[in-house]
């Protein structure tokens, strides 16, 4: 369900920005630093969020939709 696809959503974005911190170690890039500020417009910063969210959600739902086809041929 939706708590499901949450928790997969923080989780791969932790795991992305954990690696991005560690690749960008000793290269002078500031970005992995980047991504942990907090932008001055909230608004859309939560917009960008749901976007991500929606798009992890349709995706997931795809892949399902995908297995059942699978499974039923």
């Amino acid at each position: 369900g939706s708590k499901f696809v949450h928790m997969v959503y923080c989780f791969a974005r932790s795991i992305v920005i954990e690696d991005m911190r560690e690749l960008s170690v000793g290269t002078c890039i500031p970005f992995a630093e980047a991504v942990m500020w907090k932008p001055e417009d909230m608004y859309i910063a939560q917009a960008r969020q749901r976007v991500a969210y929606n798009k992890l959600l349709q995706i997931l739902q795809r892949e399902d939709f995908v297995i059942q086809e699978y499974r039923e041929k």
